[in-house]
């Protein structure tokens, strides 16, 4: 046992689940308002898709893996396949999470890392034009 770097997590290096917590709420609080992203979500309650996107997210960035545990591969084109994901959806999306981003301290390395992702992840979603 010698100097063994360990590598921190992205998951650790921006304040583990507090932090990915308070992103997730505050961008299901832009979500619950919007007349195009609501309709997608058939709970009543957001609390269930918030608490599956949070785990998710953590998992994705190197925290427990809890998601996969309880739902197994995440097969996210699969999962929103029923929904008509258009450039309108993906940009209010995004528009919901550039806010949640913003209301945490990140870094700009950090925040640039996070929206590089959920970038590529909102254009991957798409399946319907208009």
């Amino acid at each position: 046992m010698g100097d063994v770097d360990e590598e921190v997590s992205f998951y650790d290096e921006i304040g583990g689940l507090e932090t990915f917590r308070r992103i997730v709420a505050r961008f299901y609080e832009g979500v619950a308002d919007d007349e195009v992203l609501r309709p997608m979500y058939p709970e009543e309650d957001l609390r269930d898709a918030e608490e599956r996107f949070l785990l998710f997210l953590v998992q994705y960035w190197g925290g427990p893996s809890t998601y996969s545990e309880s739902r197994g591969h995440p097969r996210l084109r699969m999962r929103h396949a029923p929904f008509a994901v258009n450039l309108d959806a993906r940009d209010r999306w995004l528009s919901h999470f550039r806010a949640a981003l913003d209301s945490v301290d990140l870094t700009p390395e950090q925040d640039a890392r996070f929206w590089a992702y959920v970038t590529h992840a909102a254009n991957f979603m798409v399946n319907t034009a208009g």
